[in-house]
């Protein structure tokens, strides 16, 4: 007889890898990777992913916030600080995206700077 074990068992590595792809999901998957981080649950990949995922989605929102301050501060910069805005936006979900291709293959998600920087996270 099969060991059948029920999907939202946290042994299941498919129920491990589909929360991996809610950690990196752009934007919202930042408040549960934060919860995962306070009560330091799940293994070193899951902390990994998660430091990796808060470290992203605080540099994105730090940067759409100051460029868009600025950009309403300033006449002549205005639409360039819009476009740069939109581009760093863009890029953020990229990466998540790629982030989350590379999950799916079974590679690291390393990502030199980023990574270093969330490995300083609690």
């Amino acid at each position: 007889m099969t060991d059948r074990r029920s999907p939202s068992s946290k042994e299941n590595p498919y129920f491990k890898r589909l929360q991996l792809y809610l950690y990196l999901t752009p934007v919202v998957g930042f408040f549960p990777a934060l919860w995962t981080l306070y009560r330091k649950k799940g293994d070193r990949q899951t902390q990994v992913t998660c430091r990796l995922a808060v470290v992203l989605a605080l540099s994105w929102a730090i940067a759409i916030s100051f460029l868009n301050t600025t950009a309403n501060a300033s006449e002549s910069l205005h639409l360039p600080l819009l476009i740069t805005s939109s581009t760093i936006t863009s890029g953020y979900f990229f990466l998540n995206v790629w982030l989350m291709i590379r999950l799916w293959r079974h590679q690291n998600i390393h990502i030199p700077g980023v990574s270093q920087l969330g490995d300083r996270l609690p």
